[in-house]
């Protein structure tokens, strides 16, 4: 691991670069402390983990790589060109490399500043040329807010009601629809029950043996409301009181990764003002990328509210390694499936929660949970990437399914909402007979007791 000296060089540098002060990828690289990329011993283990290095076996395009372009780029003996920004900008930050590190070097801390800082030296550059109004209006106009989301995505929700959608995708007329927007059209999922709007409280089933918030989200809520209803009802049955408090909103992923820190940072100050931590156990989060972001409020801005913002992130549990801890009330409804569970990135490398989620699902009667292989390889979602590079997302998410396929799985499981679009286009696209579900909608079936849902 880095001394703590170093590590504490590595939260300052990450800091500056967040805070939105206009600091050029030359100045993010050179402000990078040496030792840190020292501790990387070019051992290789990070390759087999890492998603673009995989698919294209570019050592560029590994971390090791990132991190040797990073020192050559911070000692002057090379200089910061399109080729090495495209190394960089490829990157999913999946962490997946982070896991497999013997070093324990934290790559997230040294591509994120310079990812950043990418972003916002491009950004200053479409100010003297050309507008990038998806970023503008569809990634911070209408991604952040559920109900634009809905209103968005109205004209697509028809075409599948009329049965359109499928006739045009099979058709591949959707690839005629260009960029971004023709990859968002195919990651809009198909449209299922979604529940009335979430209450502010649901009180527990039986003896109450916590008392929680949560987290509702955007993107999660827009697409995977029936999700939360089904997460409530399992938080429910465990004995958990629920506040939802008004006020809160996205977790400001959206804004951070596509170089907007300070829209992060509004959206992360209203949602620790909308709960009132005295009064919960925790804070619940279903979605791995909102939990990721939740948990690392207090390390992206160095400011006078830096201290509520960290005593909000000790509050943050993802709703698989909370019910793991509390201690899962077994649910007694039998689901005779073959299953596999797909660790998303956010969930497994960022929080480190592996486990848990396999203890929880083990415990449905009848369930066979069976290995997946390479499951902590990233899926290709990797928040707007896939909207940002579709081929490799492409190449990505048909590895995974191929990996799902090989197992004779029935049903593959997702904790992430990025991880469930993404997977599900693949498995429509195909036509392969396949389920995609969240862990907790199937523990919910099996606490109610009914059966799996027709393919």
């Amino acid at each position: 691991m880095f001394p703590v000296s170093a590590f504490g060089h590595a939260e300052g540098m990450w800091h500056r670069v967040s805070a939105g002060g206009g600091q050029s990828p030359e100045a993010a690289a050179a402000s990078i402390d040496p030792k840190l990329l020292q501790a990387c011993v070019h051992c290789g283990l990070c390759t087999a983990a890492c998603p673009t290095y995989t698919e294209l076996g570019d050592e560029n395009d590994s971390p090791r790589g990132r991190l040797y372009l990073m020192r050559l780029v911070r000692e002057g003996q090379l200089s910061l060109d399109e080729r090495v920004r495209r190394h960089w900008q490829l990157c999913l930050d999946c962490r997946g490399c982070e896991t497999a590190c013997p070093s324990g070097v934290k790559y997230g801390r040294l591509i994120e500043p310079l990812r950043l800082a990418l972003e916002q030296s491009q950004r200053q550059k479409r100010r003297l040329g050309r507008w990038d109004w998806f970023r503008q209006l569809v990634l911070f106009g209408i991604f952040p807010y559920p109900e634009r989301i809905r209103v968005a995505v109205w004209p697509v929700r028809l075409l599948q009601r009329l049965g359109v959608y499928e006739w045009l995708e099979r058709l591949g007329l959707w690839r005629l629809v260009p960029g971004r927007l023709g990859q968002m059209i195919t990651l809009v999922p198909p449209p299922t029950p979604q529940g009335p709007r979430l209450p502010r409280f649901l009180p527990a089933v039986g003896r109450r043996r916590a008392r929680v918030a949560f987290f509702v989200g955007c993107v999660a809520e827009a697409m995977f409301r029936d999700v939360h209803w089904a997460t409530l009802r399992v938080l429910q049955q465990n004995g958990c009181d629920i506040l939802i408090p008004p006020g809160q909103g996205c977790c400001g992923a959206i804004h951070y990764h596509n170089g907007d820190p300070d829209g992060a940072r509004r959206l992360a100050d209203a949602n620790v003002a909308a709960f009132d931590l005295e009064e919960i156990d925790a804070i619940i989060v279903n979605h791995a990328g909102c939990g990721a972001m939740l948990k690392e409020y207090g390390l992206h801005w160095q400011d006078t509210k830096q201290t509520a913002r960290r005593r909000f992130s000790v509050k943050v549990q993802d709703v698989n390694e909370f019910l793991d801890k509390l201690g899962l009330v077994p649910p007694t409804g039998r689901i005779e499936a073959l299953a596999v569970y797909h660790d998303a990135c956010h969930l497994a490398h960022a929080q480190k929660i592996v486990e848990a989620p396999r203890r929880l699902l083990r415990k449905i009667p009848g369930l066979v949970l069976k290995d997946l292989p390479e499951s902590e390889i990233c899926c290709g979602s990797a928040g707007t990437y896939n909207l940002q590079y579709p081929d490799l997302a492409r190449r990505l998410g048909n590895r995974k399914l191929q990996n799902i396929l090989s197992t004779g799985a029935q049903i593959v499981l997702a904790s992430n909402a990025g991880c469930l679009l993404q997977i599900q286009r693949e498995v429509r696209q195909h036509r392969a007979p396949l389920l995609v579900m969240h862990p907790m909608s199937l523990l919910d079936l099996s606490y109610r007791e009914q059966p799996l849902p027709r393919l």
